[in-house]
């Protein structure tokens, strides 16, 4: 009999805009039942032992299914193996001295990321037109 327990725990800041949707767009994805997304910024989620709240809502992290904890461009291309239609990108990373580059933009990505996620934010809030005519 086949386990019901996901194969991935995705560990994600559910407080950051740019991060909500990019895990909506997972969720939505076919093979995500096998993910088991955590919201690490509420504060009933206990995160494990090996890993503070900290840690999780600044840097990407997945938990293989045989505990390996991953985190970073490693963990986004852990998770696109799993999801059917991203497994290009996971093949394409797993070229030569791709993962290198990967890690390298996404450490470049980290310091400003809060900004874009402000500004992500507050484009969510103006909605699809935004506000033209400025504050009110």
């Amino acid at each position: 009999m086949a386990s019901e327990k996901p194969s991935l725990t995705v560990y994600f800041d559910g407080s950051c805009p740019l991060c909500r949707a990019e895990i909506s767009h997972y969720r939505a994805e076919a093979g995500a039942d096998a993910l088991d997304f955590v919201d690490v910024s509420l504060p009933e989620v206990v995160v494990p032992a090996d890993l503070t709240r900290q840690e999780a809502m600044s840097r990407f992290h997945v938990r293989a299914d045989d505990g390996t904890l991953i985190s970073g461009a490693a963990a986004f291309v852990d998770v696109w193996r799993r999801l059917p239609r991203w497994r290009w990108a996971a093949r394409l990373a797993a070229l030569p001295g791709m993962l290198v580059v990967l890690e390298t933009g996404y450490r470049l990505f980290l310091p400003i990321r809060p900004v874009l996620a402000k500004l992500f934010g507050r484009a969510l809030a103006a909605g699809p037109g935004g506000d033209r005519e400025g504050s009110r």
